[in-house]
């Protein structure tokens, strides 16, 4: 049985490391419209049969020119990777948990407990929770925008200097000089994202008080995006940005379609709750946990940086009706990545013998401003003064508001199946509509 699963993990790791090219790569490739170039790569304008003048204006629109075009092509990439580790893995201690008074097992809950919040009970020592589960999303917004209606503006680069100067027979200093510069290309991006999480967990009584667990999350995901590429000249008869044919018969439109899959172990958690105080109808712990950065994030498997999270949990009981309440901070080490403040309020309620109802509402609130930043408004200044819009992704923060909403069913052998439903009640970052998960948990 260990060689088994030894096996399935090493054919797992392969299984990631067998691409060569990672899903995030795959979006920068939305932009690439000429085979082996630079994003926003002129390869029309670029063609020696054009004239010299002409062929100069084939590289101002790519990132190395236009620093601020590379920052809105790279924070698509960064907001999906940023996110896609942000799924939620199952509470600590479900099923049922105990103390022990004079060697005598005494049970401290009343129900499975909740789905994802975490109740202050410990299970009790030596016994162990295990179970796995199975989240499926596909996500739908950015910021609140469509990912199948990106807009993305893409400005010309501002040409200075003496050999300008005298071409134009100006300054050209002013941004919008010569005319051209006035150019831009406009992208609408249509991305289709969806991702499988299986998460298998396991928890252990240590002592009466300490639990100790991991997560192995094996994470699926799978693109597919198409860009739309209109280059919108600002004026004159002879075109000096086309993507092929000539100047006077340009070919100002075209399209790219990317699509990728991969599969492979996502970010690794580990995870210690120490029950503080506990009497019969209230408890209080405190839990930490740390997510390794062991996913891919060139492959949208995980963020690429280590993760830690403390959080208070105070637990309370009435009869059948057990509230809780989680008060936490989550500390991210990736440059692009915002610490935030968590905190989630919910009850679960045994309905029956077999049924629980599990309800929370989970909030995560960046701290500071988002480090995803986007590039300002464009302003130009001649032939008049007017602004360009680089984006429809609004500036703001990625604060996450959830409902969760789920049941456990207890089985006739002890094993208990959950079902739950996670719903953004806001559109910070990316987000799916809703998030699904199944599972089956098991303690003994």
């Amino acid at each position: 049985m260990r060689r088994c699963i030894w096996s399935l993990v090493g054919l797992t790791v392969a299984a990631t490391s067998l691409g060569a090219q990672g899903l995030r790569d795959k979006i920068s490739e939305l932009f690439i419209f000429t085979a082996g170039k630079d994003p926003l790569f002129l390869g029309g304008t670029a063609h020696p049969s054009n004239p010299a003048t002409i062929q100069l204006h084939a590289n101002h629109f790519i990132p190395s020119a236009r620093a601020e075009n590379g920052s809105l092509i790279s924070f698509i990439g960064n907001a999906i990777s940023g996110n896609v580790a942000n799924i939620p893995v199952s509470a600590t201690s479900g099923g049922s948990t105990f103390r022990f008074e004079g060697g005598v097992p005494v049970r401290t809950s009343t129900s499975p407990g909740p789905v994802f919040a975490e109740r202050a009970q410990t299970l009790g020592r030596g016994r162990v929770f295990v179970g796995a589960n199975v989240n499926r999303l596909h996500f739908e917004t950015l910021r609140g925008v469509s990912l199948k209606d990106i807009e993305m503006t893409f400005t010309h680069e501002n040409v200075t200097g003496p050999v300008c100067d005298s071409i134009v027979g100006a300054s050209c200093t002013p941004y919008g000089v010569p005319t051209l510069e006035n150019d831009v290309i406009a992208v609408r991006l249509a991305l289709d994202l969806n991702m499988t999480v299986t998460s298998f967990f396991l928890s252990f009584g240590l002592l009466d008080r300490v639990d100790i667990g991991v997560v192995l999350p094996i994470v699926s995901t799978s693109l597919t995006g198409t860009s739309d590429a209109q280059i919108r000249p600002f004026g004159g008869t002879t075109a000096a940005h086309f993507w092929g044919g000539t100047p006077s018969n340009p070919q100002l439109s075209t399209s790219r379609l990317v699509q990728g899959s991969a599969t492979g172990i996502g970010d690794i958690a580990a995870r210690v709750k120490v029950t503080v105080t506990e009497s019969e109808r209230t408890a209080f712990s405190i839990l930490g946990d740390l997510r390794f950065p062991t996913g891919s994030e060139n492959d949208l498997l995980g963020s690429g940086h280590l993760a830690a999270r403390g959080l208070g949990i105070l637990s309370a009981k009435f009869r059948d009706f057990a509230p809780h309440a989680n008060v936490g901070f989550l500390f991210r080490s990736g440059d692009l990545q915002n610490n935030a403040v968590l905190a989630t309020v919910g009850f679960d309620h045994l309905m029956a013998p077999w049924a629980t109802m599990a309800v929370d509402l989970a909030s995560e609130f960046e701290v500071g401003d988002s480090k995803l930043r986007l590039p300002g408004t464009v302003t130009y200044d001649a032939p008049f003064r007017r602004t360009v819009e680089p984006t429809n992704i609004p500036t703001e923060r990625d604060d996450q508001i959830n409902a969760s909403f789920g049941f456990k069913f207890v089985t006739g052998s002890g094993v208990t199946l959950v079902a739950n439903t996670l719903w953004p009640l806001n559109r910070g970052g990316l987000r799916p509509n809703v998030l699904w998960t199944a599972g089956l948990e098991y303690n003994f």
